[in-house]
């Protein structure tokens, strides 16, 4: 991670003291769910071999990994794992490989070709948040990107592996609220419209490196800590998008789609190439705490792999690289810096983060005995509902969501399970079997989780698989109750 600038936002924050209901999905598997990744930075002198971080990257079933550099023995190491790779051309070469196209066709072939497919490249991050760099690289940017594509096309790679560059969030000249996301204007013309344009022809994604922990620590008399760590919180609402956010992450990356939209690029993806809290940080870094971290780390894991998109993006499917494996104590800037890592370098854990939906299973966030998936919560503050609260009335009832037969299972099992819905209508035989479709046993569950909490806030959006309406829905013969 390179040295973060705070973001500065002024962001002026209604929180409630309402407490949002929060729901704990199970850790099955999920076929739209996204990934996650974990960066493998070496700025330590105490760092296990190479060998040994495969083995520990295996051990964890840990299926993608981020460097920062091309190193012969890393990429050895990983030859045959079945890891995906994401290599990293440093802000130093941009320059040359702008200039010289000889360059980037070399460096391609002694630092990519001579691995892949072995070792699995799957992209290259070109340089690393350029434009904050202070030796001014910015310039080199696009034509450096072009160059190292031109070079993939004569190893024929380009289909293979993609090509980005991460970029910081102080790159948006805007981005609160989430919907007057937009980039730094001296950057639109010379950089972004043609980076985006390349990323459109080349079938590739944008890089963003997003981390709340710096808005937080910045305004953390303004940010809730919950919203910044994915707890229960009565949420945000975006009244230019008619959205309510349930967490941070969610708030910044819709920034940045929002961003690229105002710009006519809704097609490119965002892979969230870091992102992390550190578990320790100087006297004056809020926040900075290993429960924290633990918190932000394995909520944000369940987040991304319950399949859950963001609010503007509910179908998106998010990677996402935690930052980082390790602690790397040579690492320069404040305290928080050398402690960013899940392992120390003796490769315990700092504390405990789940990896895969496999361990989803067993995690709970030790703040609270029910913590869920809070983000990508759809719910709309903008429906004409009546009544007071957000998105809630005495006229109004919760239904399903069109997200997909696994992810409304999920649900439906929680709020017939640990949510203490009136399941029995439901169930063979009984008034609401029929008819007997996903969509309407969940809805039926959802609403009966929705009444008797009062129509809370935040009751109805169980991961972005239910929404609000102000009719009675209509299933059959089924009468939907409204008001316990």
């Amino acid at each position: 991670m390179a040295p973060h600038p705070h973001l500065s936002l002024s962001l002026s924050l209604s929180i409630s003291i309402s407490l949002l209901a929060i729901f704990t999905l199970a850790g099955s598997y999920v076929a739209d769910a996204g990934s996650i990744g974990v960066n493998y930075g070496r700025v330590g002198n105490n760092l296990p071999s190479p060998t040994k971080v495969v083995n520990l990257l295996k051990s964890q079933r840990i299926t993608r990994v981020k460097v920062y550099d091309t190193d012969p023995d890393v990429l050895t190491s990983l030859s045959g794992t079945g890891i995906k790779v994401t290599v990293d051309l440093p802000n130093e070469l941009l320059r040359t490989a702008a200039k010289k196209q000889s360059f980037a066709t070399n460096w391609i072939e002694r630092n990519v070709a001579a691995y892949y497919p072995q070792t699995l490249i799957e992209a290259i991050a070109v340089g690393n948040e350029v434009f904050v760099d202070p030796k001014n690289t910015t310039g080199f940017l696009v034509p450096a990107m072009k160059n190292l594509h031109q070079a993939l096309v004569k190893f024929n790679l380009h289909s293979d592996i993609k090509i980005s560059s991460p970029v910081a969030l102080s790159a948006l000249q805007n981005s609160y609220p989430s919907s007057a996301g937009s980039f730094r204007p001296e950057l639109i013309e010379p950089v972004f419209k043609p980076m985006f344009e390349f990323l459109r022809q080349t079938g590739s994604y944008l890089m963003v490196n997003a981390y709340p922990f710096f808005a937080y620590e910045s305004n953390s008399d303004v940010i809730s800590l919950d919203y910044a760590l994915f707890r229960e919180n009565p949420g945000v609402s975006d009244a230019g998008n008619g959205l309510r956010y349930f967490s941070l992450f969610d708030a910044q990356i819709d920034a940045v789609f929002a961003a690229m939209s105002a710009m006519k690029f809704d097609d490119i993806p965002v892979v969230v190439t870091e992102t992390g809290w550190p578990s320790k940080g100087d006297d004056n870094e809020i926040g900075a705490s290993v429960e924290n971290a633990a918190a932000y780390n394995g909520n944000l894991v369940k987040r991304i792999l319950t399949g859950a998109g963001t609010p503007l993006r509910p179908k998106a499917k998010l990677t996402v690289f935690l930052f980082a494996l390790f602690n790397e104590n040579k690492k320069d800037g404040p305290s928080s810096e050398r402690n960013y890592g899940l392992f120390y370098p003796n490769e315990e854990k700092v504390y405990h983060v789940p990896f895969t939906t496999e361990d989803l299973k067993d995690y709970r966030d030790k703040r609270s005995p029910v913590v869920g998936d809070i983000g990508g919560g759809r719910v709309r503050v903008s429906s004409p509902v009546k009544g007071t609260g957000s998105g809630s009335g005495s006229g109004s009832w919760c239904v399903a969501s069109d997200v997909g037969r696994d992810r409304l299972q999920m649900a439906l099992d929680y709020a017939c399970g640990e949510g203490g819905a009136d399941c029995r209508p439901i169930q063979q035989g009984a008034t609401c079997y029929d008819p007997n479709t996903i969509e309407s046993h969940a809805s039926f569950a959802f609403n009966s989780y929705y009444q008797k909490t009062g129509r809370a806030a935040g009751s109805c959006y169980f991961s972005g698989a239910a929404h609000i309406v102000t009719q009675p829905p209509k299933y059959g013969k089924c009468e939907f109750p409204n008001g316990y």
